[in-house]
């Protein structure tokens, strides 16, 4: 199974253009859409997810016609938005059985069966009967999963799923979406690399509605092998170092300016060569396509 997205363009009525001939092929597994804020990222994820139209291109899902046979997407589409609301005084148990009644899980004894499996598997079993309310943000993300793993979906879109959450609730979610990837197409919309770096097997860089940049993640990292070089430098020659070099990121490190340098040979000698990491390959890709990062 796979997702092909073919020469998809998308301009809101303000005249902004979000998307500009996007095409991807999404495998099935764990796959990273990794931007900034911004950058058609969430226009892209709610194209696909049938939530609107693109002014061009064409969608496909297996062999179903994305935008012609939306009710055929839908069916096997787990989504969990940026902005997932939840009625507070409502428990887990009742709006999940609700939810899966929707999905068109009408049987009293199958709906018990899968509420409580998905229950079980995103770690919320144990606090089913308390109010949503009263969750974290980690245990929303993790009931947001829940319903999207509703009828079984052949595809999950999840977008920006991690923003705002502490490192254990990070960890939690992101070993449960990669366990979920095992099997169906998850695509992870983010601007956080490390989450990319984490648990997608592949991935693209998206900036101002372009694809710059796809691939496996290690593959690309792979790429910059010897190109990457770190100074120290203090924070009054910042200025001048990104005059004179390729600067692709700035770091203050405890009370030091570390700057990370993109070339094909060491800049001068005061640089040090130092391995490469996805956070290289997310800025120098910006920087090469003509937005310094």
């Amino acid at each position: 199974m796979e997702l092909t997205v073919q020469g998809v363009s998308k301009t809101y009525a303000n005249s902004v253009q979000a998307l500009r001939d996007v095409s991807l092929t999404i495998p099935t597994g764990m796959f990273g859409l990794l931007g900034p804020n911004g950058s058609g990222k969430s226009t892209l994820m709610r194209t696909i997810a049938t939530l609107q139209e693109p002014d061009e291109g064409s969608i496909h899902l297996g062999s179903i016609d994305v935008l012609r046979e939306k009710d055929a997407v839908r069916r096997g589409l787990g989504y969990l938005p940026q902005e997932f609301g939840v009625y507070p005084n409502v428990s887990a148990l009742m709006l999940l059985s609700h939810l899966a009644t929707l999905k068109g899980i009408t049987d009293a004894q199958d709906r018990r069966s899968v509420v409580e499996v998905l229950l079980k598997r995103s770690n919320l079993w144990d606090v089913r009967k308390k109010k949503l309310g009263a969750f974290s943000g980690g245990m929303k993300q993790r009931f947001g999963i829940a319903q999207a793993l509703l009828g079984d979906p052949r595809l999950i879109i999840v977008d920006e799923p991690t923003a705002g959450l502490d490192p254990e609730e990070r960890n939690r979610f992101l070993n449960l979406l990669s366990e979920i990837g095992e099997n169906v197409i998850v695509i992870l919309s983010t601007h956080i690399v490390d989450d990319v770096a984490e648990v997608c097997t592949n991935m693209a860089i998206i900036r101002e509605g372009r694809v710059l940049r796809t691939g496996r993640p290690q593959a690309t990292i792979d790429e910059l092998q010897g190109k990457i070089w770190m100074k120290v430098i203090p924070k009054t020659d910042l200025a001048r170092h990104q005059q004179e070099f390729a600067v692709i990121s700035v770091r203050l490190t405890g009370g030091r300016t570390v700057v990370h340098v993109y070339s094909d040979g060491r800049p001068d000698q005061t640089f040090t060569e130092v391995a490469p990491d996805l956070q290289d390959v997310y800025f120098t890709t910006l920087l090469t396509s003509g937005n310094g990062g």
